[in-house]
């Protein structure tokens, strides 16, 4: 089963990455990006790393995504021609979302191992979680590290929004 996951997902992540270098529009470019980071969120969920699946989700393909959109719509990237849809997405988008439905849902139905448990030396059910080591490491050792990331990437942010910033004529 887990070699049929990263087959699927991996594929979807290629195929992905393909369509967002092959685009003409950039949101659809942001777009085929969101699918690359959610099948590269599967992957990692299938190699046991559940916390950094959910922050694959949480922080790429939500926030950053939201961040690239932002950005793409602040520099306004020229006007967009209404289209109705590609037919071939129509024809394989419905029965191949639900054939992933349906695997996913196969496969947290039959998972037998508990989610969020760490596999150390060969003992499974150990006893000692991923996330609370996780995050006792990183708000007691590496706080300062993760503040300093924060305050760069707020730095970023406001400097790509007074460059992109229209002067007035």
């Amino acid at each position: 089963m887990q070699l049929a996951l990263f087959i699927i997902f991996g594929a979807l992540a290629v195929a992905g990455a393909l369509n967002l270098l092959l685009q003409r529009h950039p949101i659809n470019s942001a777009l085929s990006l969101v699918v690359v980071m959610m099948s590269l969120a599967v992957l990692y969920w299938s190699l046991g790393a559940e916390f950094l699946a959910a922050a694959q989700v949480i922080v790429y393909s939500g926030a950053i995504m939201v961040l690239f959109v932002f950005v793409i719509m602040l520099l306004n990237a020229g006007k967009e021609e209404k289209t109705t849809g590609s037919r071939a997405a129509y024809i394989a988008g419905f029965p191949g979302a639900a054939a992933i439905f349906c695997l996913l849902t196969f496969v947290f139905l039959s998972e037998q191992k508990a989610l969020g448990v760490a596999n150390l030396g060969g003992h499974l059910n150990s006893g000692l979680n991923n996330i609370e080591e996780l995050s006792r490491v990183l708000f007691t050792k590496l706080l300062l590290p993760f503040e300093v990331t924060s305050v760069l990437i707020l730095v970023a942010i406001l400097g790509a929004v007074v460059l992109a910033r229209k002067e007035d004529q």
